[in-house]
């Protein structure tokens, strides 16, 4: 027998019907997001910012961070902010700066005759590597895959969010960073010198075993095994004492550890098929959770992702 109250309002469980889009973090705050390659901080990421309404603006990655300085090098405001505040110039010289050290023009040197077809690219004439400025070389690291000097990172983290729009009353999304301890230092000085606290850490997880299996199936260039073997070594060495360290300042509950190997299959008559979409809603799902989110809202803004 049907229930004529029910009837009447259209369902008794009105909640299942609701369409929740997005909510949003009110005031400012830093979320990180770290974890080791291939852990899916990308697409976790992505689905954050559009689900908390985090604009393309306010989620910053390492590599999008070092590709928007040298874009950005005809901005007089900018590049006054770098030469004065953090030495870092178009002007000066990558073999005659501060962060010069044997090591480093011997890597320079090394590069040399594909710095000098970036500089001819750009400048349209042949020009000598030798005269790779600070800014040349950032690039040309960038769109290498070469880590560029320890200061360097520290120094264009600082700057851009200095720069960062509505930083005092919006929250961002730092991805990918810190990955060492003093990276991380340096993070909390600079949060705290610009009155910005740090909402949460997310910390993705995933084996040595499913990481070389992600990448395998992704089957990018530079994922071969020794490769990835030593960006591993790395994160064990280095981003996860980053992480500890960042608990040991902020406390335990700052810090989430989220299963980044959530996968979800479908049955299709005798067949188990692998859903994508759903496995990273999974990962999604733990992260909002983490972040305090309801279950009820997380369910609606899954649903309305449909």
């Amino acid at each position: 027998m049907s229930d004529p109250v029910a009837d009447r309002t259209g369902g008794a469980d009105l909640g299942r019907r609701l369409i929740i889009r997005n909510v949003e973090i009110a005031g400012p705050g830093a979320i990180i997001l770290t974890g080791p390659s291939s852990c899916g901080k990308g697409e976790v990421a992505k689905a954050l910012c559009e689900l908390l309404n985090i604009g393309r603006e306010r989620w910053l990655s390492m590599g999008d961070i070092l590709r928007r300085t040298y874009e950005r090098a005809r901005e007089p405001e900018f590049v006054r902010l770098l030469e004065e505040r953090y030495n870092i110039s178009d002007r000066v010289p990558i073999l005659n700066c501060l962060d010069t050290t044997p090591d480093l023009a011997r890597k320079v040197e090394q590069q040399g005759k594909a710095l000098a077809a970036l500089l001819k690219e750009k400048r349209g004439a042949e020009a000598d590597w030798q005269s790779a400025s600070q800014l040349d070389w950032l690039e040309y690291c960038t769109t290498h895959g070469l880590l560029v000097p320890n200061r360097w990172t520290q120094a264009l983290i600082e700057a851009h969010l200095e720069g960062l729009p509505d930083l005092a009353s919006k929250p961002f999304l730092l991805d990918g960073y810190p990955r060492t301890r003093s990276a991380a230092t340096h993070l909390l000085q600079a949060l705290h010198a610009l009155g910005v606290p740090m909402l949460k850490v997310l910390h993705l997880s995933i084996s040595k075993q499913e990481m070389l299996h992600r990448a395998g199936i992704r089957g990018r260039i530079d994922d071969d095994e020794q490769s990835l073997l030593k960006r591993y070594e790395f994160y064990i060495e280095n981003v996860q004492p980053s992480v500890d360290y960042l608990k040991e300042q902020l406390g335990t509950d700052a810090i989430v550890l989220v299963d980044a190997h959530q996968p979800h299959y479908d049955t299709r008559g005798n067949e188990r098929v692998f859903n994508l979409q759903h496995s990273i809603d999974n990962v999604v799902r733990s992260a909002l959770r983490g972040l305090g989110v309801p279950r009820f809202v997380i369910d609606r803004l899954l649903a309305s992702r449909v």
